[in-house]
């Protein structure tokens, strides 16, 4: 007797069996894998031609199963606060393609622009009323809602401790960081699930239209700084900060409202196009030594995700997080080059004098933060802990990669 088509049967057994398990439209793949089951047992009663029927009928058992799939595809709606042009949203995109391969096309992206539903600052608001099913931002933008948010989003001075971007992911992973993040939601009463993409940092000190020999030439400018506890501490040491969004620095500067700036690294700052008007930059600032760019998504679309469709998002985004690190490093490096060889742009050494008084402004302000929040206080306490097990490691080891990179960078001017 042929043993094709109770070979058939087992393989039908199996993929129910393997379906169950992934979760992934299990009760429509239960319902093709019966009628394939009924089908195959009434073709071998009725032996004649059964070869040929069970070809055809495979045929169209895979035409449904294509057609099921697609049919119960889901397509989340994602606001950005940046333009579709920004490098964040080049590996955004990056991130949904990986999800959408990793799910075999059940979950798919749509990305929005900044205020093509809602207003920057309305984007993280409307996830958690599902007016969008998702949103992009830095989450250091909701320190006015709750002041945790910027030990996630832009952990001022390194959070004081010296934590630099790779040293928060360990942290984060594996110092019980996201823990903590996933908490936040919580204490600001938000039914969102996050997850973090996109380590940004180290951001530059900003753009000059003279250079800065010391702090007391820098609080003679009115500087764009950004939100939050990163900008007040400017203000601690008597810079004239002044906040406001990545689209409105280009006018101002032209203007005259401002005269000095900070956005983020080389490429970022050239795209918004600052070499126009400046051109001193100092790459060393304390403000956002660490910088990670998340997607929030509305808690019932979270829920309503398979499991498979879940654990596909987190592979992706742990994906995402080395994937954003390795393409910055390189373009934020493509960037700097063309600034100084192309467009007149002159690189400085930062005033040593900023340094202490930054940090010290920062560790002021982390203080006062922490005794007026217990959830900022835990948090902040957290990574302090981490920090006295892994900076004095990772600062030690990483000192004499960068005295090699200075001398390597050193033979190219």
């Amino acid at each position: 007797m042929n043993s094709f088509p109770y070979n058939v049967m087992i393989w039908c057994d199996k993929s129910i069996q393997s379906h169950q398990k992934n979760d992934v439209n299990q009760g429509y793949f239960n319902l093709i894998y019966i009628i394939l089951y009924s089908q195959i047992i009434f073709l071998l009663i009725n032996k004649r031609g059964y070869m040929k029927k069970i070809i055809s009928l495979f045929l169209g058992i895979a035409v449904l199963i294509g057609f099921t799939v697609s049919a119960n595809a889901k397509t989340l709606k994602c606001q950005t606060v940046i333009s579709a042009k920004a490098d964040e949203v080049v590996m955004l995109k990056d991130f949904g393609q990986t999800v959408t391969d990793l799910t075999g096309g059940s979950v798919k992206f749509e990305i929005l622009p900044a205020g093509a539903v809602v207003g920057v600052k309305e984007t993280l608001d409307a996830v958690d009323k599902g007016l969008i099913d998702c949103g992009f931002a830095w989450t250091h933008y909701w320190s006015g809602e709750h002041p945790a948010a910027m030990l996630f989003g832009s952990p001022v001075a390194g959070a004081g401790v010296g934590i630099d971007n790779i040293a928060f992911l360990s942290w984060f992973q594996y110092g019980g960081g996201k823990q903590l993040y996933n908490q936040l939601w919580k204490e600001m009463k938000r039914d969102v699930h996050g997850l973090m993409l996109q380590p940004v940092g180290p951001e530059a000190l900003g753009w000059f239209k003279e250079p800065i020999n010391s702090m007391d030439d820098f609080r003679k400018y009115k500087f764009r700084t950004p939100p939050g506890i990163p900008g007040q501490t400017y203000k601690d040491i008597g810079v004239a900060s002044v906040a406001m969004g990545g689209g409105d620095i280009l006018p101002a500067l032209e203007a005259g409202t401002i005269d000095a700036a900070e956005w983020c690294c080389p490429k970022p700052d050239m795209t918004f196009g600052f070499q126009k008007v400046l051109k001193h930059y100092y790459l060393q600032g304390l403000h956002q030594v660490v910088v990670n760019a998340d997607l929030y998504i509305n808690g019932k679309v979270w829920r309503g995700l398979t499991d498979h469709e879940r654990k596909s998002m987190e592979v992706a985004a742990d994906a995402s997080l080395i994937k954003s690190m390795s393409y910055r490093i390189y373009e934020n490096g493509k960037a700097l080059k063309e600034l100084t060889t192309k467009h007149g742009v002159i690189l400085h050494d930062t005033p040593a004098d900023y340094f202490p008084a930054y940090m010290a402004a920062a560790k002021a302000a982390l203080e006062k933060n922490a005794a007026k929040n217990k959830f900022f206080a835990k948090v902040w306490q957290s990574q302090k802990d981490f920090a006295d097990i892994a900076v004095p490691f990772w600062s030690g080891a990483q000192m004499s990669n960068a005295k090699l990179g200075m001398a390597h960078a050193a033979t190219l001017k």
